[in-house]
């Protein structure tokens, strides 16, 4: 029996060790990619900043002094919440005093009605002339004119009283505070600046000669470097004014998702110009290390080799163009860092 047993295995050594090549190459070429030339999209590339679709700068309406400022920078708010007060003891005086106004003449036009009704009764017994029903009817609609005019600046007075109360237009986040309590509010003076965090977009400026190249009907990429991101614009539009000194145009590139974004933040945008057909690699698989851009290339017997490559501008659906290092057919690994690790050839990066 052990004579048998060891005949076999014997026998079926060479179809276990096809089986652990046929192995060994799936996990290669899943660790591994091949260098092709691929139809890419052919981009001019553009600086832009983020900037909120919603951002609001509340400025003062009347002047008063600043007694309650109930935010700080970076507060979350939400509609209608107060942010700011403003002294209303001044406002509160104008309403009393208009409303006083308002009582008086309305006091006299119920006077000068009885009076105008008592006139056309003497009137109409012949005790008083024409003339003097007239005046009587002029002074009537003089006090009911008087009244009208007093009740709007009731009305006036009260809106005015209600501008003492700074409040949030919409849910957002306090981006500044451009004044401390104790301050003087003047008509116009900025107080408080919110922008609303969920919806953003990016404003991309492209010279005049770039924009006639540009199809604005395919996906527009953008890189957040600060954020190691890149997002695909949802709408573009362009803004139909052109910069006279500078000769570029702007576009504004609304955004899907805007988690983790603040306006300010720069942004490179990728436009699409055209389909090229571009030998490239996946951006993952490139190795930067200071001003050195590398790859490790597999070599015919199987050991990875870190080469220096020299690559494109622009790196478009998490590919990047190579200008010179590689050719189309040549094995790279997807993981830099792991080829790294377990690779016997020199760190020094060989030039090809």
């Amino acid at each position: 029996m052990p004579c048998l047993a060891a005949a076999m295995l014997w026998a079926l050594a060479p179809q276990a060790r096809a089986v652990e090549a046929v192995a060994a190459e799936a996990a290669a070429s899943a660790t591994t990619y091949t260098v092709v030339y691929r139809e890419v999209p052919d981009v001019i590339s553009a600086e832009g900043v983020v900037e909120a679709v919603r951002q609001s700068t509340l400025a003062a309406q009347i002047a008063g002094q600043i007694v309650e400022l109930r935010v700080q920078v970076g507060d979350s708010v939400k509609a209608g919440q107060v942010l700011a007060r403003i002294d209303p003891r001044a406002a509160e005086q104008v309403v009393s005093g208009s409303q006083s106004q308002l009582a008086e003449a309305q006091a006299g036009l119920t006077n000068a009605l009885r009076a105008y009704e008592r006139s056309k009764q003497l009137f109409a017994q012949n005790f008083i002339s024409k003339a003097g029903l007239d005046q009587a009817e002029l002074d009537y609609k003089a006090a009911q004119a008087r009244v009208g005019a007093l009740q709007a600046n009731a009305g006036q007075a009260s809106t005015a009283k209600t501008f003492t109360t700074i409040t949030a237009p919409y849910a957002g986040v306090v981006a500044a505070t451009l004044v401390e309590v104790g301050d003087m509010a003047t008509p116009g003076r900025p107080l408080v600046t919110v922008f609303d965090p969920a919806s953003m977009r990016v404003v991309a400026t492209l010279s005049q000669s770039s924009l006639r190249a540009v199809k604005l009907q395919m996906p527009v990429q953008i890189d957040l470097p600060t954020l190691n991101r890149s997002l695909t614009a949802r709408q573009v539009t362009l803004v139909p004014l052109a910069d006279s000194r500078t000769h570029t145009a702007k576009l504004r590139l609304e955004l899907g998702d805007a988690t983790g974004l603040l306006p300010g933040q720069f942004a490179r945008a990728y436009f699409a110009t055209g389909v090229a057909r571009k030998l490239v690699i996946p951006d993952r698989a490139v190795l930067r290390r200071s001003e050195v851009t590398a790859v490790y290339v597999q070599s015919e017997g199987g050991q990875a080799q870190l080469r220096q490559i020299r690559l494109g501008d622009a790196s478009v659906g998490g590919f990047a163009e190579v200008l010179s290092g590689l050719r189309e057919g040549e094995r790279i690994a997807l993981d830099p860092v792991k080829a790294g690790l377990f690779s016997s050839s020199s760190a020094s990066p060989t030039k090809k």
